[in-house]
């Protein structure tokens, strides 16, 4: 099987993490890619850290990728104009090439005009500063990562993790995704839409945490379950138990559970053979119509194209 090139550009001010996850996510997915890093000039590169990095390539690198992943900058080197050493780099990327950024490399992005009219996201931090330099982008700063093809944007760094294991699962299929996933020490699956900041990311401990409920919910997704059922499981009342739902988990226990409905529709389809009704009443949807209405939502398609994408991965 070939191996698809994947080459990641380096810029001054790079966070040593997020360069560091291509590598690493998708270095673990069966020989199936190969990363290279590349800087704009083949020069040593400064980091947002005490230390600097070299590389191996220059930008011709770029002309070779089959994805190209930019790395993210420390805010203090974001503009809304790219150098022109950063403009000649991109325009070496062949047409149709599939592009990534993490984080604040959706900025160089923006800012080369490649995401004008597309949505795209970025660090909740730094999302008014992006509004105001690039209005024509369709900013949602509320979610992990966008697929908006060829383009893919994702959020801080954590999310540079959820968008690379997002490939391997649309190249490959979610067995090797999943794979990768633990070979990593990472969650197999976090949904692109999933809230990015979180009021009180690690949800307390004991009677007042709706997590118990949680787990509860997942085994029974089939069930048609409603606020009134979630609450009575955590013995709180409707309001405080949205509530706290929300603190905990930054969504509403209505959106969480679509979500969820849809996250294991999306597995059944990629790895069984049940037909679209038959996974639509696994998951507590009522209808197959209602499941097709909420996939599209989510991800922009059918149950059929979902399905066919993954079987030919497989």
């Amino acid at each position: 099987m070939r191996r698809e090139r994947v080459v990641v550009l380096a810029l001054d001010g790079v966070y040593p993490f997020e360069l560091g996850i291509p590598s690493r996510i998708l270095g673990a997915a069966d020989d199936r890619y190969e990363v290279l890093t590349c800087s704009v000039d083949g020069r040593a590169v400064r980091t947002n850290a005490d230390f600097g990095i070299t590389v191996e390539h220059g930008p011709e690198a770029l002309a070779t990728a089959d994805t190209v992943v930019i790395a993210p900058v420390a805010p203090a080197h974001l503009t809304d104009e790219v150098s022109g050493d950063v403009l000649a780099a991109l325009a070496l990327i062949r047409p149709g090439t599939r592009i990534v950024s993490i984080c604040t490399g959706a900025f160089v992005l923006a800012a080369a005009g490649l995401l004008d009219g597309r949505r795209a996201t970025t660090h909740w931090q730094v999302a008014d500063r992006f509004r105001r330099m690039f209005p024509r982008v369709d900013l949602d700063p509320d979610v992990l990562f966008v697929d908006d093809h060829p383009f893919l944007t994702s959020a801080g760094a954590a999310s540079g993790v959820d968008v690379c294991l997002h490939l391997v699962r649309k190249d490959h299929g979610s067995r090797l995704a999943n794979s990768v996933a633990r070979r990593c020490v990472v969650p197999p699956f976090r949904d692109g839409g999933q809230a990015q900041y979180i009021e009180q990311p690690v949800p307390e401990q004991g009677p007042a945490s709706t997590a118990a409920t949680r787990a509860w919910v997942l085994e029974r997704l089939g069930e048609p379950l409603t606020l009134a059922d979630l609450s009575g499981h955590a013995r709180m009342s409707q309001r405080t138990f949205a509530r706290r739902f929300h603190d905990e988990v930054g969504l509403s226990p209505g959106r969480w559970l679509i979500q969820q409905r849809v996250s294991r529709a999306r597995h059944l389809l990629e790895s069984s053979d049940l037909t679209v009704d038959q996974i639509a009443g696994r998951v507590g949807f009522a209808t197959a119509a209602s499941l097709r209405q909420h996939l599209n939502a989510a991800i922009g398609v059918s149950p059929q194209a979902y399905r066919r994408t993954f079987q030919t991965a497989r």
